[in-house]
């Protein structure tokens, strides 16, 4: 494998690791609305900030809200592992073709 491959690989892992990340944020933001958290808080205000544009968009094409349960971050999070599944794929052939 040259270099390029090693580079390629690299940054298909930082885009994968970054995906994670996300997974978790969203995780957090879901279980912290079981305990309607104080919205003033700033840790609380971010994690709204950086999830609310996502769950909007899941929300604009499919119902999401099933006897009171809110199932945007589960589409969300499935949705983001396919994702995970097909970059690392594409990486990974990619890389090897280099």
């Amino acid at each position: 494998m040259s270099d390029l491959g090693v580079a390629v690989l690299q940054i298909g892992g930082i885009f994968t690791g970054l995906i994670n990340v996300y997974i978790w944020v969203l995780i957090i933001a879901a279980l912290l609305s079981f305990v309607n958290p104080d919205p003033y808080n700033p840790i609380v205000q971010f994690l709204r900030k950086i999830t609310q544009p996502a769950y909007s968009y899941i929300r604009k094409f499919m119902r999401t809200d099933f006897n009171g349960l809110d199932l945007a971050p589960l589409v969300i999070i499935i949705g983001l592992q396919v994702v995970t599944v097909l970059v690392g794929y594409i990486v990974s052939v990619l890389a090897r073709s280099l």
